[in-house]
């Protein structure tokens, strides 16, 4: 995925940022009409027991439609689009301001060279690991649920 370098973007850094509290941030940003691009998304947190954590996104990736299986819901296990489908459930996405805002939505595992890392904005958010005990990255996450980053 190529950005188009032409239009304004806030870049929005993930390492240690719970994810919905940074994806409710970025969904309300979408809203208003910014093009946004998130980096280090595998380094995005969940809070929570590990336990609890796992099973609940491996319910999800085994939901099947009886009737017709091929329209199920899809979930992926790669770090950058499971954050994005984590923002798309906070966006109307099947209203038009919905899918215009999801498309205005880029998220990348690391840094990419073309991205101007210059202004990054940072949320004012204290320390993930100070407010909460448990703690998942969205790599780990990942990896449990059966990505292969090879």
């Amino acid at each position: 995925m190529h950005l188009n370098l032409d239009k304004n973007y806030d870049v929005y850094d993930a390492q240690k940022e719970i994810l919905g509290r940074l994806g409710s941030i970025v969904a309300k940003e979408l809203l208003n009409g910014k093009n946004i691009v998130i980096i280090n998304a595998e380094k995005a947190l969940i809070t929570g027991s590990k336990k609890d954590i796992i099973k609940k996104y491996r319910t999800r990736l085994n939901l099947i439609e009886k009737a017709n299986p091929t329209h199920s819901a899809y979930w992926s296990r790669r770090p950058d689009l499971l954050v994005k489908r984590v923002i798309r459930g906070m966006l109307p996405y099947r209203k038009p301001s919905g899918k215009a805002a999801y498309r205005r939505l880029n998220v990348f595992i690391g840094v990419p060279e073309h991205i101007n890392t210059t202004n990054i904005i940072k949320l004012n958010i204290k320390d993930a690991r100070k407010i909460f005990v448990r703690t998942l990255s969205i790599n780990d996450l990942s990896n449990l649920l059966g990505y292969n980053n090879k």
